[in-house]
């Protein structure tokens, strides 16, 4: 049996996000640097540089995936026949949406650095939770995976 896949994105860092942190971590090795004299003045660059590298990658390892009638953003998943009304909200409306109209028990699966977001409303009543607010790059493709 194969797996049939309708979308698939994973909401990695973008570029000019690497910069900061890695620029963070360097100058906290290099402070420690400057404390210890031999092999302690190279070890925080060997530790902080790349961990701070994995921690970005980490960050931008989430999967928002409409598959086998299941839709699944980040470590959740739930059937599509339980989904309801599929609602696109654009950037400039990002802020109410994950603000002051954002329920509590929401599911949210949001990145700052993807703008798009797309509500999908929870139909199953042994859920407590009413609807998902999920980043995507690409809310049209989603909103039509959803509802197909």
């Amino acid at each position: 049996m194969t797996a049939t896949t309708t979308f698939r994105e994973r909401l990695y860092v973008t570029w000019w996000i690497w910069p900061l942190p890695l620029l963070a971590a360097a100058l906290l090795a290099a402070e420690v640097h400057m404390g210890f004299p031999g092999v302690r003045s190279w070890l925080p660059y060997v530790i902080l540089l790349p961990l701070t590298v994995v921690l970005i990658v980490r960050m931008g390892s989430t999967k928002v995936e409409v598959s086998d009638g299941e839709l699944r953003a980040g470590d959740a998943h739930i059937p599509l026949d339980l989904l309801g009304d599929v609602e696109i909200i654009a950037p400039e409306d990002r802020r109410k949406a994950m603000g002051p109209h954002l329920d509590p028990a929401a599911y949210v699966v949001h990145r700052g650095w993807v703008k798009p977001l797309v509500r999908v409303r929870v139909n199953d009543p042994d859920d407590s939770t009413p609807y998902w607010v999920i980043s995507t790059r690409r809310p049209e493709e989603l909103a039509a995976a959803i509802k197909s």
